[in-house]
């Protein structure tokens, strides 16, 4: 497989992307600024509205690294939680460049192919002009922090195709004056549809635990923890034959 090598400035690299493929993390360059960590440079971002439980905090100067906790802490318990959270702060992900990944050391995924398959080339499905944009954006984004570059002549090509991601109900009138329940879209979500790619891998038999069981170790517990992993599948590595 041979790689294209991405331009310095991502606008250039975006142009040169058009009518390529994308491949993940290889040691693709980023701009001097993506490759500081947060804790050295911290990024200017856009805070939601939260609901009344949340709270956002503060690791950094300034109103800076915000973080999410819990609104029903105690004084004391928020005290304590941040001073954690300040200690360790590095191991927090505020942008995709913070992103350091899993050591190969630790875990390898490897795409085991079925005995008889076949390599399959998709055209890209039309996308309108929003829609684009927001791939665009995506794509500069990723490059830029080094997670993904171009590559020219791939075997296996999958379209991109975009999604909304929808919030809560709402309800909106139709043409005859109904009242009709309805999603609200909060954003677009960029996806790749793999599934002639997953027709010709092995499958995992059974790659998650039956719900009645976790069900049943959760129930009666005071806390539950939650880690939500940030980008997550760009932070497992690939083997390089695959």
């Amino acid at each position: 497989m041979t790689t294209g090598k991405v331009e310095s400035s991502p606008k250039n690299a975006y142009s040169k992307w058009q009518g390529k493929t994308l491949s993940s993390r290889a040691g693709g360059d980023s701009t001097e600024e993506s490759k500081r960590p947060s804790v050295e440079s911290p990024p200017a971002l856009e805070l939601k509205v939260l609901p009344c439980h949340l709270e956002y905090a503060f690791l950094g100067e300034d109103s800076t690294l915000p973080v999410v906790i819990s609104s029903t802490l105690s004084e004391e318990e928020k005290k304590r939680l941040l001073c954690v959270l300040r200690l360790y702060k590095s191991a927090i992900a505020w942008r995709l460049s913070d992103i350091q990944g899993i050591s190969h050391a630790y875990c390898t995924h490897r795409i085991l192919m079925e005995d008889e398959y076949k390599l399959v080339v998709q055209p890209q499905r039309r996308l309108n002009p929003n829609m684009q944009e927001v791939v665009k954006k995506e794509v500069l984004k990723l490059m830029d922090a080094g997670l993904i570059y171009p590559i020219s002549d791939s075997s296996w090509v999958s379209p991109t195709q975009v999604v909304p991601k929808k919030g809560g109900m709402t309800v909106i009138m139709n043409e005859k004056n109904e009242l009709i329940p309805s999603r609200t879209v909060t954003g677009w979500r960029v996806c790749i549809d793999y599934r002639k790619l997953n027709d010709a891998t092995w499958k995992d038999h059974f790659p998650l635990p039956f719900i009645d069981q976790m069900l049943e170790r959760l129930a009666g517990q005071q806390f539950y923890c939650f880690l939500d992993g940030f980008s997550r599948y760009f932070q497992i590595p690939i083997a390089p034959e695959d």
